[in-house]
């Protein structure tokens, strides 16, 4: 992987001035010239991209997490569900196998949905049985998606309003894969009654942006 970057990028190792590692294995690369945090690298990323963000919510494949941001990019707080997989990457994937959909559907599955529907539990096993239950009796799988978007919605919000009570007039921005995902961020926003979230053309790999800036100011 690490030649096929290099060629990618038509530079050699000798080209490399410093390498900042991140991410759950960051200690474990063992060229790195330092190891930063998840959580400095999206707040670094998210400013090189959309400068105006104050609040970055980041749900990756494993966690999610909630930042308040000063005007120059810095994280002044933040809250992380780092205990349980809800809500991220690895839950949607389990509903999207629930509802026997690719995964890269699931993001317009509940367009034109009208019902109330959310759904009760957020633990990935009870979840995957009431989806399941659901189809069963009939429910379609746009309003199972559309209720799956709200639980994430909630529980999203009430992460934000643990580091900002109030985001009236605040820039709200959001990283990671679940970015991609039309229906949760549109949910995001309806939950944080707000007019938009904004996302970046590549949400995934805003927190790797914010590692090669680090390692490119520090090699100045």
């Amino acid at each position: 992987m690490k030649k096929d970057v290099l060629d990618a990028s038509e530079i050699t190792e000798k080209d490399i001035r410093s390498i900042i590692s991140t991410g759950y294995g960051r200690s474990r690369v063992t060229e790195r010239d330092g190891a930063v945090t998840e959580i400095t690298c999206h707040a670094k990323g998210i400013k090189h991209v959309i400068p105006e963000t104050r609040i970055l919510i980041d749900i990756g494949g494993q966690d999610s997490k909630a930042m308040k941001l000063d005007p120059d990019g810095n994280v002044v707080d933040f809250a992380m569900n780092d205990k349980c997989a809800a809500g991220t990457g690895r839950f949607l994937e389990a509903m999207a196998r629930a509802l026997e959909v690719d995964i890269n559907e699931l993001g317009d599955l509940d367009k034109e949905a009208t019902s109330d529907l959310v759904l009760s539990s957020m633990c990935t096993v009870f979840a995957e049985s009431e989806v399941v239950s659901l189809i069963a009796s009939g429910t379609e799988q746009k309003e199972i998606a559309k209720g799956l978007n709200r639980a994430i919605a909630a529980r999203t919000s009430s992460l934000v309003k643990r580091v900002a009570k109030n985001t009236d007039g605040l820039t709200v921005s959001m990283s990671g894969g679940v970015a991609r995902n039309r229906g949760v961020v549109k949910a995001v926003a309806e939950s944080m009654n707000i007019e938009k979230v904004n996302t970046p053309e590549t949400p995934d790999i805003i927190g790797a942006l914010g590692a090669a800036i680090i390692a490119f100011e520090r090699s100045l």
